[in-house]
């Protein structure tokens, strides 16, 4: 089962966490490849702090 590191809610970094997702299924004319490695950019810390463009609508 793959592990996925997300955010459960929006704040700093106690509300990240690793959790089990089942594996995905290609589908027709899909191809599933492997990830070994990703990156975290500022946009992404920023919006797990709420942040978001002027004229979106507020985090849930």
């Amino acid at each position: 089962m793959p592990k996925a590191y997300v955010y459960i809610a929006n704040g700093g970094p106690e509300v990240e966490a690793f959790v089990d997702l089942p594996a995905p299924e290609p589908g027709p004319d899909q191809l599933a490849i492997a990830v070994r490695a990703v990156g975290v950019n500022p946009v992404d810390w920023k919006l797990r702090g709420g942040s978001t463009r002027p004229g979106q609508p507020a985090p849930v």
